[in-house]
């Protein structure tokens, strides 16, 4: 952090003395990439491993995380120094509360939201950051047919991220009615519904999902276009 922040961290105001970003924060993003170039965010970005290998993948997008973990933060410059990665930009902030005010609507081409926090026990779930509230204002910042990728290893919480994706008006899943899982008939709420997308091969396997594999659990991923 004290010798690469500078190039891979955007300073952004905050509100008081926790992750909240001052809601009066505009984030100019080609002043901080220096071009204008396909933007794709990535909410929740861990340690880095998914989107440093995008940015190494794709240089003529700009990629942009954003992380509440310093730790994962600092890990990720890391690993964005040593790929010698130039297209990405990070922000240290609550991503839930920032993204409807800091980023102008219309302006990025995809939204990833890989293994958020699944908040497991049921008397958390509406702590849970996909949302039918939350959906609207990621539809808000996608351009037309940019697509926000989601996955999860946690059952439940993969047919509530289709469920929201299916019910939010500005948003299409183009996997409807497709692609159930085995046994999904049997334990999902909509049945042999499905509606779960192939797996986005720009997401790299991570140790989240190697949790969840280990514990013979399913990662679903699916997709949300803007229309």
């Amino acid at each position: 952090m004290e010798r690469h922040a500078a190039a891979y961290l955007i300073d952004v105001p905050m509100d008081g003395q926790g992750t909240t970003v001052d809601p009066g924060f505009r984030l100019e993003v080609e002043a901080h990439f220096g071009r204008w170039a396909p933007l794709i965010v990535e909410i929740g970005s861990g340690s880095g491993d998914c989107v440093v290998h995008a940015a190494a993948r794709h240089p003529d997008h700009d990629f942009l995380a954003i992380e509440v973990w310093r730790p994962g933060v600092a890990q990720t410059i890391a690993k964005a120094v040593h790929d010698g990665v130039g297209n990405l930009r990070l922000i240290c902030a609550d991503a839930a509360q920032a993204l409807p005010t800091m980023l102008d609507a219309g302006s990025v081409h995809e939204v990833w939201t890989f293994f958020p926090d699944p908040w497991p026990k049921t008397k958390h779930h509406k702590r849970r950051l996909v949302q039918p509230e939350f959906a609207d204002r990621i539809a808000d910042l996608l351009e037309p047919q940019g697509s926000w990728r989601l996955a999860t290893d946690w059952s439940d919480y993969a047919w509530q991220l289709r469920d929201v994706v299916e019910g939010c008006p500005r948003l299409v899943n183009p996997y409807a009615g497709r692609l159930a899982d085995p046994g999904d008939v049997e334990v999902d709420p909509r049945g042999e519904h499905g509606g779960f997308a192939p797996r986005f091969d720009g997401r790299i396997r991570t140790r989240f999902e190697a949790k969840g594999l280990n514990v013979d659990r399913v990662v679903r991923d699916v997709v949300g276009v803007r229309v």
